[in-house]
């Protein structure tokens, strides 16, 4: 099998990249918000607990804003290997200013820094893994596992792929029915876009494996806490020591 070239480095550490990624913050608001703030509730934790929750992938911080605002008491470490879109970041999370601090993690090399804490009460992806190798996000559910205290929870938000051409017909359908404008935008990409594009569906795993890989890693309470077509949140916890 032909090796690819890894392009996520070079287009998420683009100016030009962060740049269109922070103008479409509302937009990205619209699609992606509710399942945000779902994450944040499905954390068990009440808003008079100090917990600390790590946020993998964490870009510009979207998913640690509304774990921020509902859990009022937490700390947020978000872990990024862009230097540029945690510059976006530290502007977007001005508003929790002492209740965050980034770290730079390159997720698909692995050798978690020393800046990273031992053990945290939560973790959180989102957007991010279904940019790793198969090989990779089952290491990495494995690595998260070790890094959670006993009765801490991961949570991950991301899209599958499935290998049903019907699906997938009928997924492209739905969406075009809730955006008018998704049939034009996928067929008249710009080159940037078309990259960004094709960087953002390689790796795209169906769910079932993943699921699979959580177990395997030691989660307990496997579980899809959200789907809508090919978007899903799903994650597990680390059981309390008997």
């Amino acid at each position: 099998m032909e090796q690819q070239t890894d392009t996520n480095a070079a287009i998420w550490k683009s100016d030009t990249t962060v740049a269109t990624w922070a103008a479409q913050a509302a937009e990205r608001e619209r699609n992606h918000g509710a399942q945000w703030r779902l994450m944040a509730q499905l954390l068990p934790f009440s808003q008079h607990e100090s917990v600390t929750f790590l946020d993998l992938g964490a870009g510009t911080g979207a998913a640690s804003r509304a774990i921020l605002e509902r859990h009022p008491r937490s700390t947020a470490i978000l872990a990024d290997f862009s230097p540029e879109m945690m510059g976006a970041g530290e502007a977007e999370l001005q508003a929790f200013a002492g209740r965050y601090r980034y770290v730079e993690f390159d997720l698909l090399a692995g050798g978690w820094p020393a800046a990273l804490p031992v053990a945290v009460d939560a973790v959180v992806t989102s957007l991010s893994v279904h940019h790793l190798p198969d090989e990779r996000k089952q290491s990495l559910f494995a690595e998260i596992f070790q890094r959670l205290r006993p009765g801490g929870w991961y949570l991950n938000y991301d899209p599958v792929r499935t290998d049903d051409p019907v699906v997938t017909a009928t997924w492209t359908r739905l969406t075009d029915e809730d955006d008018p404008e998704a049939a034009r935008k996928r067929l008249h990409r710009t080159a940037h876009e078309q990259a960004r594009y094709e960087n953002h569906v390689r790796f795209i795993s169906p769910l079932a494996p993943q699921l699979d890989w959580l177990r395997s890693a030691g989660f307990q309470g496997v579980e899809l806490w959200w789907k809508r077509l090919d978007y899903v949140i799903f994650g597990g916890y680390r059981a309390r020591a008997l």
